[in-house]
């Protein structure tokens, strides 16, 4: 197969079906209609005289011979970005362009405010959208540019994922003014005895609070999984739960409620969070840029 034959943005089509698992999806993300990527296929399977991807369900299943496309295909698209993105410039103050950010929610809260003051006073016409990234597609989404910086605790990626750690916090406990058994400070025997509720995307397992309980020989009654902070903070509010959270957004979230906010009850670790962003942007000027600015953001 001579190179002369191959369009590269045929490779991009492929990419993108394999990351998102589906025509419709990825005609989403390309900004395509769903038959340009369908003949975009068609194309890609004459040229490698391989099916490339079969449907199973709602899911487009990639064949052995895309399985061993992919990372070399990835890594020649990387280095063709990396190569255009060396000869440019970005001049933030005149820049039009958008942003996607993966943030967890504490994050996000923390996060957003200061770094849109930058955004209005360094570069104006710059957008940023802030999305929830599944940690499982993370390094996919980062290879693919559909997201171009996240921020989350620490991850075990592979080293075609840069990181840099950008906040230490510790945690704190949340408990409602007037609780019955918890005024002004609280000791670990008082902590355990309560019904608690766990801040966490997971359907199952531990939060960082119980690992570290669990180094300590002890654990919990989780009487409450919910997803976001803000609905955990107003039925502390409500009730006797206990919540555990990070201490800096535990102060922001509980102003509004009145809770308490208390020192943790025992030694721990901290709860950093990481900067994420994929290598082949390590040296784009715009990417670069806007891991300054929000390293400026979020660093105490």
């Amino acid at each position: 197969m001579h190179i002369s034959r191959v369009d590269l943005n045929l490779l991009v089509v492929l990419d993108t079906i394999y990351t998102e698992g589906g025509i419709t999806k990825a005609a989403e993300k390309l900004h395509l209609t769903q038959p340009a990527i369908s003949h975009a296929l068609a194309r890609l399977r004459d040229l490698f005289n391989d099916p490339l991807f079969e449907r199973q369900g709602h899911r487009m299943v990639p064949t052995p011979l895309t399985k061993r496309l992919i990372d070399p295909l990835r890594g020649s698209l990387q280095s063709i970005g990396s190569l255009l993105n060396d000869t440019q410039s970005f001049e933030p103050a005149v820049a039009r362009k958008r942003f996607v950010i993966g943030l967890r929610d504490f994050m996000e809260s923390t996060v957003m405010s200061p770094l849109m003051r930058a955004l209005a006073m360094e570069a104006p016409e710059v957008e940023v959208s802030s999305v929830r990234a599944n940690r499982r597609s993370l390094e996919s989404e980062l290879a693919a540019g559909t997201l171009d910086l996240a921020v989350d605790v620490l991850l075990p990626l592979s080293d075609a994922v840069k990181f840099k750690r950008i906040s230490v916090d510790g945690m704190a406990v949340v408990v409602r003014k007037g609780h019955p058994a918890i005024d002004g400070s609280v000791d670990l025997d008082t902590y355990l005895a309560q019904r608690h509720i766990l801040v966490t995307s997971r359907r199952q397992g531990p939060g960082f609070e119980d690992i570290e309980l669990r180094r300590m020989g002890v654990q919990r009654q989780v009487a409450l999984r919910c997803q976001f902070y803000f609905a955990a903070c107003r039925t502390v509010s409500e009730t006797d739960l206990v919540l555990t959270m990070p201490e800096s957004y535990a102060h922001m979230a509980n102003r509004q409620f009145g809770n308490q906010v208390l020192a943790f009850p025992a030694p721990h670790s901290s709860m950093d969070a990481y900067m994420y962003w994929h290598a082949s942007t390590d040296n784009d000027a715009a990417n670069r840029w806007l891991r300054n600015v929000l390293m400026r953001c979020c660093v105490r």
